[in-house]
């Protein structure tokens, strides 16, 4: 670039400005890393490891070196690439100073992940503080602008002191200050720093450094007195409305005497183990110590009776499976060291049955695959080579059918955290019964179902998320059986319904799985050893070895007596001690050590026993579908035609955002503390218009403000969107719906929020600036700003779509957060953008937004104003067309391309949200 005159002055402080601000956006992802490190640290300070400070001086000092590089990376490309001064101690000078603004950029975003502690609120305070320091900063607004009582900003805001630093560095060079400006007689440097308002003193420099040091160490000490006396947001709790409370012990009485006869267990050897076995568990509980969110209707003596008269017929089938194999592509760790197979086997020959009214359990060491078989058998693979034969009901399985006469209880439990239980089960009802079934008989089976979980009490408790707030881990696990139950399926899945739990929450949950296989369903667990209790409530056992392999399948039998039986006649097996736990005795007589001490293989001696050849024939005759009986067939994959799917999905999606105040109040919170801090701080300004600078402080007033609004909308909504997108995976492999219409909910339900957002800020700003009071002039800055802040919102959704989670969202994010500052045309307008760079303005989507704000207020304006280098003072119209290249009459092309650009980040969330999967089963 030239340095001639003022004009030339003017782009080099915009490539400062730019220096500064991409620098300052490159801390915003520290607020993601930050907020994703908290959990790990409050457990460990509430536990005592450490204090605060040994958490924020590392975090500090490891972040030195990154620092230091992608400080010396920045300056290196830009510095002689921009053309700044050449003198090599400017150039140090200038990295010292990146260096610092990183470091206090980082310090801040810290400081807010520290106060505001959760992801939505931290985005909020980071993108508040941020633009506070960017209105304040003295290059958008000049600081003899700034009202005098808000001049202390400008005192405290970081930016303002590297803005001046920057800028004496660079116009105190000799090509600067051995030409003269425009009068002839002030050197040419200091002219531009006139022009900026900027200290025309070297001094600044160090002055500049020594506040930015200064705020690196402010904000990180108060970063770490923040992890000392803060406390993380919430605690897991279920919430039962109080009116409720009176009605909770009259109910459970009335459900002990409906159950005080025991069940009817059937069984291989005519035992009722497993009813012995619940209560055992429950007798070990006191109830005096529990909460009444604990669901006190555990005290029940005898049990569950049968349900199998729901309102919901259905058909009850069987699974055989004959020879799985699975494979995997072989790691790269494992090639590395000299495996030369292309593929990894993970299950072995595995052959088995699951029936109606029989609650199978799966077990095995860690790594014996256990979990792996039954995600192969329900179709919940998303990778690798699946060989041999499964079939449901003698038919072979279809996936597209089988999932709708399936539920999935996954390990973990995942589900919409800001909709109440019963709604939770509407929405899995209304989405996966057929369209048949009336919306009444609908909600009467959703009531059927919680009364089978024992829900009923928590009907209207928020779910919430696991370990902040709303339901337990044990209430949550049966809303995971409750969700899938609704389905009215005939096969149920459940990985490790127990596992995390102590004996009494395992206690409700195993009821609560004998009270589904009692219905006559067919229910499969996997469990990891489980206490004696409830390993004995289950029927039968599938139990393999690391390596994929079966080495029994078969009855429990009283006692476990059958499996005891089974391992004792192998030579070699010491007896089971007295009052030993089955399960643990098994899984060690079994293990990797035993097989090379008695120097034999458990997965061979299976496969000669009789036992095995019993379960070959049971699954040879699973294999012939029954007299009379009839493959599955559905008209359609999806139980819910495409509109039923948008209806349920944006009826859900409607009460998320409704319940979530982080989210929307907050956005619009900073909305409204954005609009007055804008109105303030540029308060009637829009009537002072004498001089560029004027038309360029409004011009920069109405891009701030809508940039870090949108900047707020496209942070705020990443988490929002991560988390329902972990639950449309689990809700799009039941089956409940096609990828797009659950994008077009979640893309639609944002449109009423936004508008709110958008006019009250519309009508504050306005009206503080003293824009033109004119209805077409206002409608197209609300149209503006509308779309504005929507493809904002939309382009923050889809970054979450192409990303693994919301922390990679957000850095992602953030990096095009500076394209779009570089090429909006504020800092560099269209005429002097580099001829090749000119395809990237015109997909830049801000460079629209400011494009349509300019020539909308002031595309008609024929008032004249000086213009610094001109003698000849031109008009508005002519020097915003001539400086920023803006045709007035480009106002239609500019509203189809604010659409345009909400249509298209829209289509790519959905795009992504249909195709891209980060889920590694």
């Amino acid at each position: 670039m030239h340095t001639r005159n003022e004009a030339d002055g003017a782009l080099y402080m915009g490539a400062l400005i730019f220096t500064l601000i991409i620098n300052m956006f490159n801390g915003f992802a520290e607020l993601a890393m930050t907020i994703q490190r908290l959990p790990v640290f409050y457990k460990h300070r509430d536990l005592l490891f450490h204090p605060a400070w040994t958490f924020s001086l590392p975090t500090f000092l490891l972040g030195l070196p990154i620092s230091v590089f992608e400080s010396i990376v920045w300056t290196s490309v830009t510095y002689y690439s921009v053309g700044f001064a050449p003198e090599a101690s400017r150039f140090f000078k200038q990295l010292l100073l990146v260096f610092f603004i990183q470091q206090m950029a980082a310090g801040v975003f810290r400081l807010s992940a520290g106060l505001c502690r959760t992801m939505i609120i931290a985005n909020t305070g980071g993108s508040l503080s941020v633009l506070l320091m960017f209105m304040l900063g003295g290059f958008i607004l000049p600081k003899v602008l700034i009202p005098g009582w808000l001049e202390w900003g400008y005192w405290v805001s970081p930016l303002s002191y590297a803005f001046n630093a920057l800028a004496v560095n660079e116009m105190f060079s000799p090509r600067w200050m051995n030409k003269l400006g425009t009068d002839g007689k002030t050197p040419l440097g200091l002219a531009v720093l006139k022009n900026f308002n900027v200290y025309p003193h070297p001094y600044w420099y160090w002055i500049g450094v020594a506040a930015l040091a200064g705020f690196v160490v402010i904000t990180n000490v108060g970063y770490t007195i923040a992890l000392s006396y803060l406390s993380p947001f919430g605690r897991a709790q279920a919430i039962i409305p109080k009116d409720d409370e009176p009605d909770m012990g009259h109910q459970q009485t009335e459900k002990r005497s409906k159950r005080a006869f025991p069940r009817s267990l059937s069984s291989s050897d005519g035992n009722n183990t497993r009813e012995m076995a619940l209560q055992r568990i429950m007798s070990r509980s006191n109830p005096n110590e529990l909460s009444r969110n604990d669901d006190s209707s555990l005290e029940a003596p005898n049990g569950i009776s049968p349900k199998r008269g729901m309102v919901l017929p259905f058909t009850p089938l069987a699974m055989s499976f004959d020879s799985v194999d699975y494979y995997v592509d072989m790691p790269p760790e494992m090639k590395a060291q000299g495996v030369q197979e292309d593929r990894l086997q993970l299950l072995r020959d595995v052959t088995g049955a699951f029936r109606p009214g029989v609650l199978t359990a799966l077990m095995g060491v860690s790594g014996a695959g256990k979990t792996t078989l039954m995600d192969v058998l329900a179709g919940r693979k998303t990778g690798g080579y699946i060989e041999g034969d499964i079939r449901i009901s003698g038919y072979p399985k279809k996936q597209e059918t089988f999932a709708r006469i399936s539920g999935y209880c996954e390990q973990t439990d995942i589900h919409s955290p800001q909709v109440t239980v019963r709604e939770s089960l509407i929405y899995s009802a209304f989405l996966r019964l057929p369209s048949e079934v009336s919306k009444d008989e609908k909600l009467v089976f959703v009531d059927e179902v919680m009364e089978l979980v024992e829900l009923e009490n928590l009907k209207d408790a928020i779910v919430g998320l696991p370990g902040i707030s709303g339901l337990s881990t044990e209430q949550r696990k049966r809303l995971t059986i409750a969700v899938e139950l609704v389905a009215n399926p005939s096969i149920i899945f459940m990985d490790e319904p127990t596992s995390g739990l102590d004996a009494r929450a395992a206690a409700i949950v195993m009821r609560t799985v004998r009270n589904t296989v009692d219905t006559g369903r067919t229910v499969v667990c996997t469990i990891h050893q489980p206490s004696i209790d409830i390993f004995e409530a289950f029927d039968e056992l599938l139990l393999m070895k690391r390596g994929g392999q079966v080495i029994y399948s078969g009855p429990l039998g009283q006692n476990s007596h059958k499996v005891v039986e089974y391992f004792e006649a192998i030579p070699g097996v010491p007896k089971i001690p007295e009052k030993y736990n089955p399960a643990t005795w098994m899984l060690e007589v079994s293990s990797i050590a035993a097989e090379v001490r008695l120097g034999m293989d458990f997965a061979e001696y299976y496969k000669s026993s009789s036992l095995h050849q019993r379960n070959k024939a049971l699954v040879k005759d699973l294999s012939v579908p029954p007299p009379g009986a009839k493959d599955l067939y559905f008209t359609s994959q999806y139980a819910q035609a495409r509109w039923g799917q948008f209806k349920a999905c944006l009826w859900k999606q409607w009460w998320t955002y409704w319940r979530s105040p982080d989210y929307n109040l907050v956005r619009y919170f900073f909305t409204l503390v954005a609009a007055f801090i804008v109105g303030a701080i540029f308060w009637k300004v829009g009537t002072k218009m004498d001089n560029a600078n004027s038309l360029t402080i409004v011009i920069g007033a109405m891009y701030a403000a809508v940039l870090f609004v949108g900047i707020c909308n496209c942070g705020t909504v990443q988490p929002v969107v991560a988390i329902e997108r972990t639950v449309f995976y689990r809700e799009r492999a039941a089956g409940m719906y096609s990828a797009m219409p659950y994008a077009i909910s979640q893309v639609v339900v944002e449109i009423p929020f936004i508008f709110v957002q958008a006019t009250y800020y519309s009508l504050i700003v306005y009206a503080m600036i003293s824009f033109q009071w004119s209805a077409a002039k206002f409608f197209w800055f609300f149209f503006i700003t509308f779309f504005s802040f929507l493809y904002f919102t939309y382009y923050g959704m889809m970054t979450v779509s192409i990303t693994p989670n919301h922390q990679v969202a957000s850095v992602f994010a953030a990096a095009f957060y500076a394209l779009f500052n570089l090429f909006s045309g504020f800092f560099i307008p269209r005429p002097r953008i580099p001829k090749w760079w000119i395809w990237y303005y015109w997909l830049c989507p801000v460079a629209w937004t400011v494009y349509g704000l300019i020539v909308s207020q002031y595309g008609d304006m024929t008032q004249k104003i000086q213009v610094p280098g001109m003698t000849e003072m031109p008009t508005i119209q002519w020097y915003i067309r001539h400086h920023f290249g803006y045709d007035p009459d480009f106002m239609a092309p500019v509203a189809v391309a604010l659409v345009a650009f909400c249509v298209f980040f829209a289509f790519l969330y959905g795009y992504c949200i249909r195709t891209l999967n980060f889920q590694m089963r």
